[in-house]
């Protein structure tokens, strides 16, 4: 008899306790956000999940009436920021605005990491997409992806291209497209989208996949368009087909996404998710965002947003096992 007493005081004392601590999270998101809600930028000021954050942040804080402000943690290909967000509070004040590359190419790039993105980020929200642009030299004897097609099917010796560096998006999409269309080109990697760029325009290299962040070289003549790489005409460039157009599926757009940590309470990502809906369906965001290089707002149900991921893993965990790369 005493034993079943001392259990049913235990039972108790668990109910209690459990109910407790139930109603302590019940508590935490019915008043999320009650802090400063930090967005973490895995790079500089300027690239796109920066101006994302800064423009999101902006507006979230007029639609939460809490400050949001933008923390940047920049290093190892965003490997910095997303263990910083991973070993925060998992209460929704701590997210990272992060671009594809951090979930799509690090784990098969990297040999060895702090964190396994996978397991400890959660993704929250699809944020922002763009796409890459197939840019030529000015001064190359071609008007057009076709004409790019034969000259590179034809030059004596391979063409140059140039990328943001080993196993970064530039050199695994071009990878790609060599692939798809038949052609031999070669890689030159450069520190930065920009050290590429100034390449291209200089002539030291033929060609590369630029983002539409350089539409302004474009337009002024200092490189070519040829193509781009979403699975539709890019606001941007009307003008320019896609690759799609001539080698069917062939997609490789850019995104960026909102992730926690994974523990946060599922209550408090659909609070998220509901602030961030209104923030990328209004209008000034809109505008914002197409303004920062021509970033199109990405909306996405939370399983849509994880099935994009899971296809992107797949696509380039391919190209990298084929080329062999691997980083320290």
């Amino acid at each position: 008899m005493q034993k079943c007493l001392r259990c049913l005081a235990v039972w108790s004392a668990w109910v209690v306790l459990v109910g407790a601590m139930h109603g302590a999270v019940h508590a935490q998101v019915q008043s999320y956000p009650s802090q400063t809600i930090k967005l973490i930028s895995p790079i500089p000021s300027g690239g796109a999940p920066d101006l994302i954050a800064r423009i999101l942040a902006a507006k979230l804080t007029e639609l939460t009436q809490q400050a949001v402000v933008v923390e940047n943690r920049v290093g190892s290909n965003g490997v910095i920021a997303a263990d910083h967000v991973a070993k925060s509070a998992a209460d929704g004040h701590t997210l990272l605005v992060g671009m594809d590359s951090i979930f799509t190419v690090n784990p098969y790039l990297y040999t060895k990491t702090p964190l396994d993105v996978n397991r400890e980020l959660v993704p929250v929200a699809s944020l922002g997409a763009n796409q890459f642009v197939l840019s030529a030299n000015a001064n190359l004897p071609i008007k057009n992806f076709s004409e790019f097609l034969d000259l590179a099917k034809q030059a004596p010796q391979p063409l140059a291209y140039a990328s943001a560096g080993n196993g970064s998006q530039h050199h695994l999409i071009m990878e790609l497209l060599k692939s798809r269309a038949g052609i031999d080109l070669m890689h030159v990697p450069y520190k930065g989208g920009a050290p590429a760029t100034t390449a291209t325009v200089a002539g030291e290299v033929a060609i590369m996949f630029a983002g539409t962040s350089n539409s302004n070289l474009i337009k002024a003549g200092k490189l070519k368009a040829l193509a781009s790489t979403g699975a539709k005409r890019s606001r941007v460039f009307a003008e320019v087909p896609t690759i799609s157009e001539t080698y069917s599926d062939f997609e490789a757009s850019i995104w960026i996404g909102l992730f926690a940590p994974t523990a946060t309470p599922l209550a408090t990502i659909h609070k998220i998710r509901e602030h961030v809906g209104k923030a990328l369906t209004s209008p000034e965001v809109i505008d914002s965002l197409f303004k920062s290089g021509g970033i199109e707002p990405l909306i996405t149900s939370q399983e849509e947003f994880k099935a994009l991921i899971a296809r992107d893993q797949k696509k380039y965990a391919k190209i990298i096992q084929a080329l062999k790369i691997k980083v320290d």
